[in-house]
């Protein structure tokens, strides 16, 4: 039954990797895997459960006779709850996170991001775009940030090859960016949160790997653009149907939102709490000080006529709901003990995590990073000191330790690997929708050069560790 679980995993990975070709919706077969493996996982509870938790099973009993329903119960309360609390914590924090987002730009707080793009010199349109991008996505969700920079850029740009060079540079800049920072990316959330890095640690070891790995394709893209380029005329959004607040007003609403995600690090470092109450805590607050500023407007018909916000949350439950799948089938897989082989399969034959973050950016190429990357952190357990300093391979075993070199060169490898094909990556898969574009041809324009730009960026690591 474990093999079984195993392999339904594998077809779901299998149909998520293709879903663009096939039109199969990913987040229906993250959800399906997730519920099916757990289903197997609770029909043959009793093995599973005596192999892997006897003790704890014994404990629970308290003397009581062993039965299918007290298996079924010790599953359910003792196992099954933990991992829906991991995924929830994810699920919980990109909701609040992607709310105040939608409360933002509702606003118009992100309209000034218009008025920075007047230049017609193409390169530099190209460098102002990718900065801004890069910057918003270490600080927002991948998503989100690529969605909105991506409608900017239609409304710019009357040329649909010009957009595609563009909106390469977007990606490019949104998988960069996000991999930065804990709470730019999921695959850095579900590290900061299971307590695997720090935050201040992560994006310090990051930080020049993925400028390398940003920068050297943004450049490549720039050389295919001509000298000047032809802008449509944009004017600001008529915000009258959402918003009356003038602009002092929305500097207040961008400081609490931005300000009050950079603080969410310190609020869990403060608290121990998750890092999804301390986004709850902020969305809160921001979300009054919009009532206060909206109060007029909160009972008229416009404020529920908002046909792009609704686009984009469709596109946020969706990513909630496939990361709670993965989260929940990884969960299945891991209780067979099919991980433990794994990892010590990892240990013994490859004993190398740099080579584990190469295989994990190939992967991550035609495969989902997210998926690709909690696959991969699922295999080893986070170690604790004591038990690096009775190995007997201490230098190896100290990679999967609290930032440890091994959760980096995984998130870090994931992310790049979203940059190779856009098939990898939420990111790539909004640009393939908005502009029509084809795989092939993405590949042959950035593919390559993100390679470099990626294996550059590992050699940096690696010197720097």
């Amino acid at each position: 039954m474990a093999l079984v679980i195993v392999s339904i995993l594998l077809i779901g990975y299998f149909l998520i990797a293709t879903g663009y070709a096939t039109n199969v919706n990913r987040a229906a077969v993250a959800m399906f895997v997730g519920t099916a493996g757990w289903v197997l996982y609770i029909c043959f509870g009793t093995d599973f459960v005596m192999s892997q938790h006897q003790a704890d099973y014994l404990e629970f009993l308290s003397g009581a006779a062993s039965s299918s329903t007290n298996v079924k119960r010790f599953i359910a309360e003792d196992i099954f709850i933990k991992y829906v609390g991991k995924g929830a914590e994810i699920v919980l924090f990109l909701l609040a996170t992607m709310t105040i987002v939608e409360i933002l730009n509702n606003n118009g707080c992100f309209d000034f991001l218009q008025e920075l793009l007047k230049t017609r010199n193409s390169k530099h349109l190209l460098w102002i775009m990718s900065v801004m991008t890069f910057v918003i996505s270490a600080n927002l969700d991948n998503l989100t940030t690529t969605t909105m920079m991506l409608v900017i850029m239609h409304k710019l740009l009357p040329n649909r090859r010009q957009r595609m060079i563009y909106g390469c540079a977007i990606v490019l800049a949104a998988n960069c960016g996000g991999a930065l920072t804990v709470i730019g990316d999921p695959n850095g959330l579900v590290l900061w949160s299971t307590g695997a890095v720090t935050a201040t640690n992560f994006s310090a070891s990051l930080a020049l790997p993925c400028l390398i790995a940003w920068a050297l394709p943004t450049y490549w893209l720039g050389r295919s653009l001509p000298e000047h380029i032809d802008l449509q005329c944009s004017t600001m959004p008529y915000r009258g149907d959402d918003t009356n607040l003038n602009k002092w007003q929305r500097v207040v609403m961008l400081i609490l939102g931005i300000g009050g995600l950079w603080f969410i690090p310190t609020f869990h470092n403060i608290t121990k709490l998750s890092p999804f109450l301390g986004a709850l805590c902020v969305l809160s607050v921001l979300w009054i000080v919009n009532e206060i500023f909206n109060h007029k407007l909160m009972n008229a018909d416009q404020m529920i006529q908002r046909a792009v916000p609704r686009a984009l949350q469709y596109g946020v439950i969706q990513l909630m709901l496939f990361v709670m799948g993965i989260m929940l089938a990884l969960g299945a897989v891991k209780e067979t003990g099919i991980l433990s082989n794994v990892a010590g399969f990892c240990d013994t034959s490859i004993h190398n995590v740099w080579i584990m973050g190469a295989v994990t950016g190939c992967v991550s190429s035609v495969l989902d990073s997210f998926a690709t990357c909690v696959s991969f952190i699922s295999i080893h357990p986070l170690v604790d000191t004591v038990d690096v300093a009775s190995s007997t391979d201490a230098p190896y075993m100290s990679a999967f330790m609290q930032n440890g070199v091994y959760w980096k060169v995984v998130a870090f490898c994931s992310a790049m690997g979203g940059n190779i094909l856009p098939l990898g990556s939420v990111s790539g898969l909004a640009l393939l929708k908005m502009e029509r574009m084809h795989v092939g041809w993405y590949f042959k324009n950035v593919g390559v050069a993100a390679i470099i730009g990626w294996l550059l960026g590992l050699a940096v690591m690696w010197l720097c560790c």
